[in-house]
Formats: structure tokens, C-alpha cells, sequence
């Protein structure tokens, strides 16, 4: 062994990239594998096809190298969509934290257990829970892979930074031993000693990537990733996008829809924190009228607005207990019920893409989140680095976001952000991400404005603008109803410029509805119209005996806001009109 590891060891202090030395290790493990199958039984009718480094520090991608054994060659997984990872495989080797043999052909899995005394490595099992995933297996036959070792990248305090799949073809050895038990300590040896290489060394640098509307940034650090996701978009099975709030997951997933062979259907979006418990179902299934109380009319769901195309579910680790089995179902036969339709179950024609910002694995550990729902959504997961991981695209992120709002503002003179308001932007931690990179530079933009006189054409945003908008940033605002209803205002134009170039204005008289939404907040406080409307001084009102007409008009404004926006009615407005008509009297 010491033989196998010194060559590799001194390779390894030399290699300067991930992918380097990705392929120093995988050749020396075939290299053991193929002398193992040399003094089998099994010599000269089986062979190695190829192996996998899965880099996974935090459960998603971040990096997959795949050499062949044929060729000693890097193969592009982007050129072969069957060049997939195993998705079995990973469940295995992330729950007992040890290698994993697999015979494809009969679908069974065992695990490699501790050093036997003559044998070399022992196979223990089979496990407890059984090689179930039929899409492995299928994606595995299809490469000619009959036998596969998949082994742990295990880091220091235990962690977990992802696996190396090898793959072997050989028909003949189906229900018998293979190799793995003769060579698993040695491969299990290469494996950790490689582990912390692999997650300290830089990717190897990549070729540009391409711009576009949908992905207008793409630094250095992000580009292998980029290219790992451009392979996962052209599959049908669930992408997972994990990543800190503002990091980017919506624009990831449109991108996504955009590469995929879906990109001429819908794309459709579905926050679940913004969606209330009891409406979860109904948002992503839709229902009929009479389904339940305040269903007044027929709502297409989620995944029936996005046939033909894409889906995405945004922090799903929010969705309740009841929503994620009927989650699960739907991933598992691709067929769903809309709420009181006594049609039955639909067909979905539709691809999931799933975001949070949780650790899903945790929640699971909790009992928060559905095992079984983790691993189907746990296919093709990627992990989005933060803001502060990803420090040489600030500069140019702040470049398009500030051209973007100078393009809204209508001026046709240029904008130029300066060396030095770079310099002040790469020093901030960004905590908020994307989003709060969007806000500063929005805020540093109007201070340039007020310093020009909003007279001039060109525009330079200085450092002393960036400073006094990072100032501001750091300010916590008095929680007061003007700097709440600011907020809210905020979110209608956002709303507003995202449906601009859809042909479906959002009307300002929209926001009449605002006064209904009080009323409906201080009847559940107060339990009385009457007593609403004297609390607000609209006595007189009350005396005339016209608040209930009052009351019906301005939730009509309520419900043509939801109409308008494509939400779904909050069944308090409904129970509100009962209550009021109940509690008084004409």
C-alpha cells in the first residue's frame, strides 16, 4: 500500500486544481481495480469502464470529474446525458458513511464493511434499506456498468465532502462477489487521502461562458459549476438548488428551463413561504369552485400552469407535513388531484426544479421534512455559493445592475462605476447576497442623482456614494407605518416591472385595495363592523347605516388585487364578509 500511495501523495502536492487531482487519484484507482480483476475469476471477462469524482461539501455539486478507463481521457458529461450520477449510490454512502458495492443488474446493494483478516475487505449487508433507485439502475445498464464501488470523501470532523463512484462491466459475476472486496481498503485509502485535496483546490479555469439575459454574470468561480448545470438542464429529473437567501436560486432555475429541452413551455414560480399553510395544496394543484370555504371559482395550480414545461418550488423545506406527501406522490407517479374535482387524478407533464435555503438533511434529522420526499428531490442537487465566495463577479454584477437601473431611469447618457467604489464593494461580506448588492447600488445610484442635480446625462458612481449607501444599509430603520407602507410600495412596483413586458399591466388603482385589507386586519381584532368603523371615526358612516355597503365595495377592491396579481383568494375575505353580516344587524 505504501507503494500505491507515496507516487500519489507527491502527484498531489504538485497538481494546482481540483480537476488535476481528481485525475491523479482515479487513474491509480483503476489501476488497483484492474489488478484486483486481474487475479480474480473474473479476468479476461469483465473491465472497468470508468470513475466518478463527486465533489460534495454541502450535499449539492460543486464539482464532478469523470475519467474513462479506456482512454485515460476526461469525459464531458455535458456530451453524454447518460453520464449521470447515481443517485442511489450517494443515498447509501451519505447514511452509513462507509463504501458501497452495487450489483446493477440485480439491484442490490451491500456495504463494505472493516478489514477482514485474509479476504481483505468484508461485505457486510445486504443493508436494511435496499438499492431501490430504478433510475440509477436504468442510467447505470445504459453505460454498461454491471458492478459499482462507491466510496466516501471523508473530511476532518467527520464531514462529508462527497463520494468516488467506480464503475466495472462484467455480466458474469451477477449475484456473486466482485472485486471490491479485495481492493476496497486500498481504494478506501486513496479516497482519504485525497478528500482534502479535492475540497481545498480551486476548480481548473474554465473558458468564458457565454452571457445572456437570464445568467448575465459568470465569474471564474462560478463557471464549472455553471457547466455542471448545464448538464443537469437537460434531464428530467428533479434539480435541487440550495443556496443562502438572495444567492440567486430563481434566476438559476429560469436559466435552468431556458438550457432545457422544455424551453418552449411555461415556466412557472412558486414561493412557499408566501403561501399560508392551508392554501398549499390548492397552489400547487389548483381546485374547483365549492372545494372548500372561499373557493369561489376554479383555480388553475402551480403544476397545471407549468404542462408542457417547468416548475419551480422555491424554500420547500416550508411546505407542511400534508403538502410534501402530496408532493411526493406527484413526484413518484407524475399524476395529481385538484381539489374537489370528481374527475380524478391528471397527468403531469411537467419538470421540477426545488430551491431552499435550509439544510434539508437536517430538517429530515428533525422530523420537519419527509425522508423519502429528500431523497426524490435529491437527484441532481447543486449548491449556489454566496456572495462573498463568488468575489470576482461583484465587480461585475455591479456593472449590469447599475446599467439596469440607469436603462430604467431612461437616461441615454453612459454610467461608470469607479476603481475605488469597486475596491469599497469587494470589502463588504454581503450577507444579503445578490439582493442586497441590488439595493446598495440602487441607493448609491439615486445619491449620485442628488449630488449631480438629476440634471446630467453621464453618471459616475463614486466610492463616496457607495460608502453612504452601505451607511444607510446599516442604519435600522424605525418600524413606523410610513417606512412599512414604503416597503409595501416598494414590492408594488417590483411586482409591476416584472409584468411590464408580459402585456398585463398592473393598474395603480390596484392599490385602493389597501384600505380593504385594513378593514379585514382590524375586524379580526375588534369582531364588529360597527365597532371597525367607529374605531377609525367614520361614525357617522355607522349612524347612516351605510358601512356594510362600504365594507362590500372595498373588499370588491380586495378581491379584484388578488385577481389581478394571479393569487389566490384569502379565505378570511370570505369568512370576514360572514362574520360582520353575522355580528350585525341591518
Amino acid at each position: 500500500m505504501e507503494q500505491t500511495l507515496a507516487p500519489v501523495v507527491r502527484e498531489l502536492g504538485q497538481v494546482t486544481s481540483f480537476e488535476d487531482a481528481a485525475t491523479v487519484v482515479l487513474k491509480r484507482m483503476l489501476e488497483v481495480s484492474a489488478a484486483a480483476l486481474r487475479e480474480s475469476p473474473y479476468h479476461g471477462r469483465g473491465s472497468l469502464r470508468r470513475g466518478m469524482v463527486h465533489l460534495r461539501p454541502k450535499g449539492g455539486y460543486s464539482g464532478l470529474v469523470i475519467l474513462d478507463a479506456g482512454t485515460w481521457e476526461l469525459t464531458d458529461a455535458g456530451g453524454d446525458r447518460a453520464l449521470l450520477p447515481s443517485a442511489g449510490a450517494w443515498r447509501w454512502v451519505q447514511h452509513h458513511r462507509c463504501g458501497v458495492v452495487i450489483d446493477v443488474n440485480l439491484g442490490v446493494a451491500h456495504v463494505l464493511g472493516k478489514p477482514g483478516s485474509s479476504a481483505g475487505w468484508t461485505i457486510d449487508g445486504p443493508s436494511s434499506t435496499p438499492f431501490s433507485s430504478q433510475e440509477s439502475r436504468l442510467r447505470l445498464l445504459n453505460r454498461d456498468a454491471t458492478h459499482l464501488c462507491a466510496l466516501p470523501l471523508r473530511l476532518p470532523g467527520n464531514n462529508l465532502g462527497g463520494m468516488i463512484s467506480l464503475e466495472a462491466h462484467c455480466p458474469s459475476a451477477m449475484g456473486r462477489p466482485f472485486i471490491w472486496h479485495a481492493c476496497g481498503e486500498a481504494l478506501q485509502t486513496l479516497a482519504d487521502v485525497a478528500a482534502p485535496y479535492f475540497a481545498a483546490l480551486p476548480r481548473r479555469p474554465r473558458a468564458a461562458v457565454s452571457a445572456d439575459d437570464l445568467l448575465p454574470v459568470v465569474g471564474p468561480s462560478m463557471a464549472g459549476l455553471i457547466d455542471t448545470l448545464r448538464v443537469f438542464a437537460q434531464q428530467e429529473e428533479t434539480i435541487l438548488l440550495w443556496g443562502p437567501t438572495g444567492s440567486g436560486k430563481s434566476r438559476m432555475a429560469r436559466w435552468c428551463h431556458a438550457c432545457s429541452p422544455r424551453s418552449h413551455g411555461p415556466f412557472e414560480s412558486v414561493d412557499i413561504h408566501t403561501v399560508p399553510e392551508e392554501l398549499q395544496l390548492g397552489e400547487l394543484f389548483g381546485w374547483k369552485s365549492g372545494a372548500f370555504t372561499g373557493a369561489v371559482g376554479d383555480y388553475k395550480g402551480r403544476v397545471t400552469r407549468a404542462t408542457g414545461g417547468t416548475l419551480f418550488i422555491d424554500e420547500i423545506d416550508k411546505l407542511s407535513m400534508r403538502a410534501q406527501a402530496s408532493l411526493l406522490k406527484l413526484l413518484e407517479e407524475r399524476r395529481y388531484q385538484v381539489l374537489g374535482d370528481p374527475a380524478g387524478d391528471r397527468e403531469a407533464d411537467t419538470r421540477f426544479i426545488v430551491g431552499t435555503n435550509a439544510d434539508l438533511y437536517a430538517e429530515v434529522q428533525a422530523g420537519r421534512f419527509r425522508e423519502d420526499l429528500f431523497y426524490r428531490i435529491n437527484v441532481l442537487p447543486v449548491s449556489l455559493p454566496p456572495l462573498k465566495e463568488r468575489a470576482d463577479e461583484i465587480p461585475l454584477w455591479a456593472r449590469f445592475m447599475l446599467q439596469r437601473r440607469h436603462q430604467q431611469d431612461h437616461r441615454k447618457g453612459s454610467i461608470t462605476l469607479t476603481a475605488d467604489a469597486e475596491l469599497v464593494l469587494l470589502a463588504q461580506p454581503w450577507p444579503g447576497n445578490l439582493r442586497q448588492l441590488d439595493n446598495v447600488l440602487r441607493r448609491a445610484y439615486s445619491l449620485a442623482l442628488v449630488e449631480y442635480g438629476g440634471d446630467t446625462a453621464d453618471l459616475v458612481i463614486r466610492d463616496r456614494h457607495v460608502e453612504q449607501a452601505l451607511q444607510l444599509e446599516r442604519r435600522v430603520p424605525a418600524n413606523t407605518v410610513i417606512s412599512t407602507l414604503k416597503l409595501a410600495a416598494q414590492a408594488f412596483v417590483e411586482e409591476a416591472e416584472r409584468r411590464k413586458d408580459t402585456g398585463h399591466p398592473v393598474d395603480l388603482q390596484l392599490t385602493d385595495a389597501f384600505q380593504g385589507l385594513v378593514l379585514l386586519t382590524a375586524f379580526k381584532k375588534r369582531g364588529s363592523l360597527e365597532s371597525v368603523y367607529r374605531f377609525f371615526g367614520r361614525t357617522k358612516l355607522v349612524k347612516n347605516r351605510n358601512h356594510h355597503r362600504a365594507a362590500r365595495n372595498e373588499l370588491l377592491k380586495v378581491r379584484r388585487l388578488y385577481q389581478a396579481l394571479d393569487q389566490p383568494l384569502d379565505p378570511e375575505v370570505d369568512l370576514f364578509t360572514e362574520r360582520w353580516q353575522e355580528s350585525d344587524s341591518d
